[in-house]
């Protein structure tokens, strides 16, 4: 697995959990069973707190000059200043999830996935080991923001003769890659340009957009050159393990083909998403779902509830009972022009599915043993 995919791995395990927990939406909130252990992030715990202040690194955003009153200006966390406004931007906290029973577990399926071990071979090439030096990875319209220590990174080993580089703002380095040439079916060659950007700042950001333009862009707003008055996300959203807002049209394309009808009073209905996830033990997932009409949404509500319901008969009926227990794990807090969907996924249910990763990558490396024993075995000359 490349590294571009591990990091969209995370977006799609984010998005599947999202977009279940609002399928899940019930006119009734259903008991959690006791063997259930979750903690549903609904608000910034005392250690998250003091997190959230401890990134406060950069002085204070310059402030636009006209006479709407602010408030008092502090300092500023580099990744949320990066992300600027958009309609979507999630947060992964890499290093507390890698740590945690199911961040073990879905490493595992990376490492099973791979040929080659990438995070060795990162660790080889430029002298970043993700499992120490990765922080947060921070996905938007725009691009992926990574924060960590990489003040140890080779950046330039890593690049070598596949990009052009130079130096932008006060402690930016821009990276753009070259353009390569690709055989044809035909026999003949065509030159492609690179529609990608990448910058490394201060030995703890690394930025990737889609144009050199997107990538300053981030840089002008982490070094202050640039403000954003209304963030997609702000520090007091930045608690549990994962943490963003999904814009409606992004979560609607992952509703099932035979739901397009609700997928599509989705897009029309629902302003934005606010997910929080929690991976500490059981997985917590807390879906706040916002709206302008609170008639419409109300009576998206209704449809969901309705979609739950089928699934629910369903489960029953063909004798899924992971599926019907976590059906039923799904509560649902309806209030006005919004609605938050609490739903939890038991460690075990996930042990059972990740943790096969785990066992094929064991038996492949018991293989190997074997073969290798045997071929040295076969090179032993006879006495």
């Amino acid at each position: 697995m490349t590294r571009k995919r591990l990091l969209f791995l995370w977006m799609a395990i984010l998005l599947l959990a999202a977009g279940v927990a609002l399928m899940l939406y019930g006119e009734e909130p259903a008991p959690v069973t006791p063997e259930v252990s979750v903690n549903f992030p609904r608000r910034l715990n005392p250690e998250e707190r003091r997190r959230m202040e401890n990134r406060r690194v950069l002085p204070a955003a310059p402030q636009p000059q006209d006479d709407k009153p602010r408030g008092p200006e502090r300092p500023r966390d580099p990744v949320l200043a990066a992300l600027g406004s958009g309609k979507s931007a999630v947060v992964v906290e890499a290093n507390a999830i890698r740590n945690s029973p199911v961040g073990k577990l879905l490493l595992e399926c990376i490492l099973d996935d791979s040929k080659e071990n990438p995070i060795e071979e990162l660790k080889r090439e430029a002298g970043v080991d993700v499992l120490q030096d990765l922080d947060r990875v921070a996905l938007t319209d725009d691009g992926v923001i990574i924060s960590g220590h990489f003040g140890n990174a080779r950046w330039d080993d890593l690049f070598k003769q596949r990009a052009t580089s130079g130096h932008y703002g006060d402690g930016a380095t821009v990276y753009h890659p070259k353009a390569t040439e690709v055989n044809l079916p035909d026999g003949g060659r065509v030159t492609r340009q690179a529609d990608s950007s990448l910058a490394t700042w201060g030995g703890q950001m690394v930025m990737v957009g889609d144009s050199d333009e997107t990538v300053r862009a981030m840089i002008d707003r982490v070094e202050g050159r640039s403000a954003v008055e209304q963030p997609v996300l702000n520090e007091t959203q930045t608690y549990g393990e994962i943490y963003g807002i999904i814009s409606a049209d992004d979560l609607a394309k992952i509703f099932p083909a035979d739901q397009g009808d609700l997928a599509d009073r989705f897009r029309s209905i629902a302003q934005r998403i606010e997910v929080h996830v929690d991976t500490s033990s059981d997985v917590g997932i807390v879906a706040d779902v916002q709206g302008v009409d609170t008639a419409q949404v109300e009576d998206l509500g209704k449809s969901l509830g309705a979609a739950l319901s089928v699934a629910r008969l369903g489960a029953k009926e063909q004798d899924e009972k992971e599926m019907a227990e976590l059906l039923d794990l799904a509560k649902v807090r309806p209030d006005g022009d919004r609605f938050k969907v609490e739903m939890a996924i038991p460690l075990e249910m996930l042990e059972k599915q990740l943790s096969k990763c785990g066992e094929r990558r064991r038996e492949r490396e018991e293989r190997r043993k074997k073969m290798l024993q045997q071929q040295g075995q076969a090179a032993t000359p006879a006495r």
